[in-house]
């Protein structure tokens, strides 16, 4: 008999994670619950590699963003974790790309962050498009529109504005590299209960027959199941396609 791991894993989320529903009053839940998650990103090209990788095109001068978790049309912010640099992006239609990738994004998307190619390590975040932040974005985004659409083919040439000048700057504009230490964990969950995290980790051990699969305490109540160190990507991808089997819902990579 096949096992349901999406409905174990949320059975023991809400029996470990919660306070009891007599603390809460569902008057006061004012904002809608936020996705994130930590890993590592695609950064779209037109090359036959990464062609290969992803079903779909991302234009180059655009903010959009591949990611499988949230619906087309949502607001992210996108940060590269390294530097701590984000930006704002859209959420475009579903599209394939390996398990081991949390999203794929356009490449004016990983210049404006500064985003190293050979290690792209983001996290990208849900945001409210109710937001003052978002609505101010697009409103500046609505006016500068307004001023590239009434303005002259000329003006735009000599302004540089044009798409094949912007195309020309993304091309040429080299991605800063970084010295960073390769060291990261694959975090499965957190859990209230340390029993609740001895249980899943047994069953990771038992049914993938993983060694690296441990416990950490984040606080009192609060203990973290996770797979690793892994000092190189391929070790990385190896163990993190073994546990996507499992099909739970949100895996994230942690730098340690």
């Amino acid at each position: 008999m096949k096992i349901n791991y999406k409905k174990i894993f949320a059975l023991l989320f809400l029996i470990t994670s919660c306070a009891p529903i007599e603390n809460y009053n569902k008057n006061i839940i004012l904002t809608e619950p936020k996705f994130s998650n930590k890993g590592f990103t695609i950064i779209y090209s037109n090359s036959a590699d990464i062609k290969n990788l992803v079903s779909k095109k991302i234009e180059n001068r655009s903010l959009n963003v591949f990611q499988r978790n949230l619906p087309k049309g949502t607001t992210v912010k996108i940060t590269n974790l390294i530097n701590g640099k984000s930006v704002i992006g859209k959420v475009e239609e579903k599209a394939k790309y390996p398990k081991f990738y949390n999203s794929v994004i356009s490449k004016r998307i990983a210049n404006e962050i500064d985003l190293d190619e050979s290690l792209p390590y983001i996290e990208i975040i849900n945001i409210s498009n109710n937001s003052a932040f978002i609505a101010k974005k697009a409103k500046m985004f609505d006016e500068e529109k307004q001023v590239a659409d009434k303005a002259p083919v000329e003006s735009i040439n000599i302004d540089n504005l044009n798409a094949t000048s912007l195309e020309k700057k993304l091309k040429d504009e080299s991605i800063k590299k970084t010295n960073i230490e390769f060291n990261f964990i694959i975090k499965i969950a957190d859990f209230y209960f340390e029993t609740s995290a001895n249980s899943m980790k047994n069953r990771i051990i038992d049914d993938l027959k993983m060694k690296n699969v441990k416990i950490t305490k984040i606080s009192n109540n609060s203990y973290r199941v996770f797979i690793g160190p892994f000092k190189n990507i391929n070790d990385l991808k190896i163990s993190y396609n073994t546990v996507s089997q499992l099909e739970f819902e949100n895996i994230e990579i942690l730098k340690k």
